[in-house]
C-alpha cells in the first residue's frame, strides 16, 4: 500500500551526505561549510527553465554578504543538466557555488517535492521543488524549508538576519517536539 505522505527531512537530524558536481569538475559535499565558514544554507532550485529561480540566485547574490556576516557559507543546486547550468548562467550575475546533476534519488534523500515537466520546452527531466536547509556546525538541520511550488520560498534578507539572531542568541533548533 502506497503511503499519502512523502518522507521529509526532519530539523535537528543529521544533513544527509550528498556528493554533487560542480562545473570545474571538483565534487563537493552539499552540505559541508567551506571557505572558513562553519554554517552552510543550501539552496535548491528548480532549475533554468524557471525565471523565479533565476530572480531568487540573484537576490541571494545581492544578500550574500548578511550570510557571511552570520558565518553561512552558501552553495545552490539543481537537477540540471551541465550544458543547461552553462546556459543558465549567462542570465545569472552570482559569485557563489552552483552546482548541477541533483539525481531524483537525492531530490527523495532530501524529501523535496519533484515535478514532471509540462511539456519538453519547460525541461527534459523530472526536477526539484525548491528547497532550502540550513545546516549548523555539527552538521544539523537548524532550519529546512521545502515547497511544491516556485512561488514560495523564504525572504532571503529576513532569513539571514535570522540567522545572525539564532547565532548570537544560541536559539535552539525549532521544530523537534515530534
Amino acid at each position: 500500500m502506497q503511503s499519502n505522505y512523502a518522507q521529509k527531512l526532519q530539523a535537528g537530524v543529521k544533513f544527509p551526505n550528498i556528493d554533487v558536481q560542480m562545473l570545474n569538475g571538483d565534487m563537493k559535499s552539499l552540505g559541508k561549510p567551506e571557505n572558513g565558514y562553519d554554517w552552510k544554507l543550501v539552496v535548491v532550485y528548480r532549475g533554468q527553465h524557471c525565471p523565479i529561480c533565476t530572480k531568487y540566485l540573484n537576490q541571494l547574490e545581492t544578500v550574500k554578504a548578511s550570510f557571511a556576516e552570520a558565518g553561512v557559507d552558501i552553495i545552490a543546486i539543481s537537477g540540471d543538466s551541465k550544458e543547461q547550468l552553462e546556459s543558465h548562467l549567462e542570465k545569472l550575475d552570482i559569485n557563489f557555488p552552483i552546482a548541477y546533476g541533483l539525481t531524483i534519488e537525492q531530490m527523495d534523500t532530501l524529501g523535496l517535492y519533484i515535478s514532471d515537466p509540462r511539456s519538453e520546452k519547460e525541461t527534459d527531466h523530472p526536477f526539484a521543488e525548491p528547497g532550502l536547509f540550513v545546516i549548523n556546525a555539527d552538521g544539523e538541520i537548524q532550519i529546512v524549508d521545502i515547497s511544491n511550488a516556485p512561488f514560495a520560498r523564504p525572504e532571503l534578507e529576513a532569513l539571514a538576519n535570522g540567522l545572525s539572531f539564532v547565532r548570537k542568541n544560541d536559539y535552539p533548533i525549532r521544530g523537534t517536539h515530534r
